[in-house]
């Protein structure tokens, strides 16, 4: 094999899984990890990916830079798949919170159509926009400052909302888990602040993301991995993320 269609490979290995490991591709291609770590240089400097210690990463995708509407249409099966997930969970009578998050757009249009008798609070407006015709499901949407690109509210008077109430199991959006540090982050602070309020709130709190999150950052840790209920995902992680997760006391759903 050539050196570019090498190089190629390893491109179309991180863009699937997120990561990849400098060892594991010197055996995959039979060549040395020298020559990896040269591959890995050539396609970072490239723009093609994040080499990192003893491997290589996803570049990450400034997903905050979108709007809601833009980011709607992406992934959209593995969202309709880790919805379906996290619908398993819904209890007749549960309060549950729907976070800022295009994956609750699908939960919301699962909840409605089987018109399951629970109370769905939310701050986003395509989730309250789902309330289109009489239902069984209650809505209590909250208020506070409008993030038009996130097409919610957030911040103080938003947080002093939720406060006052308690729900069983919050569902909330991620834009990337650092494992190796503990940290979920997302980009904005003030998104930061509410998501927390959100978790404060409730008794259990499960985050709704893809796998190829478990690889990307943000600006601002809103909280530590163990202070999740559960992951909630569209497919089984790669084996290396399964080993990290195993050292927290959380749940993995897929």
């Amino acid at each position: 094999m050539l050196a570019r269609e090498r190089q190629n490979k390893i491109v179309e290995m991180v863009n699937a899984n997120g990561s990849v490991l400098v060892k594991e591709l010197s055996e995959m291609f039979d060549v040395t990890e020298d020559s990896i770590r040269k591959d890995l240089s050539l396609l970072e400097k490239n723009g093609l990916l994040k080499k990192t210690y003893g491997g290589a990463v996803k570049n990450r995708v400034n997903t905050h830079e979108l709007y809601v509407s833009q980011r709607k249409g992406k992934n959209v099966e593995e969202k309709k798949e880790i919805a379906k997930n996290a619908f398993k969970l819904l209890e007749e009578g549960d309060v549950i919170f729907l976070d800022i998050s295009t994956i609750n757009i699908e939960l919301i249009r699962l909840i409605v159509e089987a018109n399951l008798k629970i109370t769905v609070a939310t701050n986003m407006i395509d989730v309250m926009l789902s309330f289109t015709a009489p239902s069984d499901t209650k809505l209590l949407f909250i208020g506070g400052k409008l993030n038009r690109g996130r097409d919610g509210f957030i911040g103080s008077y938003t947080n002093k909302q939720v406060s006052e109430f308690c729900f069983d199991k919050a569902f909330m959006g991620v834009v990337g888990v650092d494992l190796d540090r503990n940290k979920v982050y997302t980009y904005a602070t003030d998104d930061a602040m509410t998501k927390r309020a959100i978790m404060d709130a409730s008794d259990e709190s499960y985050m709704l993301m893809e796998n190829g999150k478990f690889s990307r950052e943000g600006n601002y840790r809103y909280a530590n991995v163990e202070d999740f209920t559960g992951i909630i995902t569209n497919k089984e992680p790669s084996e290396e993320i399964l080993s990290k997760l195993s050292g927290y006391d959380i749940q993995m759903m897929y």
